[in-house]
């Protein structure tokens, strides 16, 4: 099992999720972070008195893959839909899984 964490423009976000559950793709969390991805414009951009620096929302997708295959297919959806017309647009971390455990009754 894999986990994909990926950081996104906000404006972007919308259109990886449909394109995800299009695919099959269900057990998602989404989580605005602040972050230092490059703005896309002024207006997205605030100054953040606790860090210091220019700061923008963005989102934290995170997703479990069962296996490679559906790993680079939710890797490849991602990419194609996130894109914003710049260099770098965000980034994807894949990380393994050691162990998957139901919380239940007690």
């Amino acid at each position: 099992m894999k986990e994909i964490k990926a950081f996104i423009h906000r404006n972007r976000i919308a259109d990886v999720l449909r394109a995800l559950e299009k695919a099959g793709f269900r057990n998602l969390s989404i989580i605005d972070v602040k972050g230092m991805l490059k703005a896309l414009d002024a207006q997205e951009q605030e100054y953040s008195i606790d860090l210091g620096e220019k700061v923008i929302t963005e989102v934290k997708l995170e997703l479990v893959c069962e296996d490679e295959q559906r790993t680079a297919e939710a890797v490849r959806i991602i990419q194609e839909n996130a894109r914003t017309g710049q260099s770098e647009a965000g980034w994807i971390y894949i990380s393994d899984i050691q162990a998957a455990l139901p919380i239940g009754k007690s």
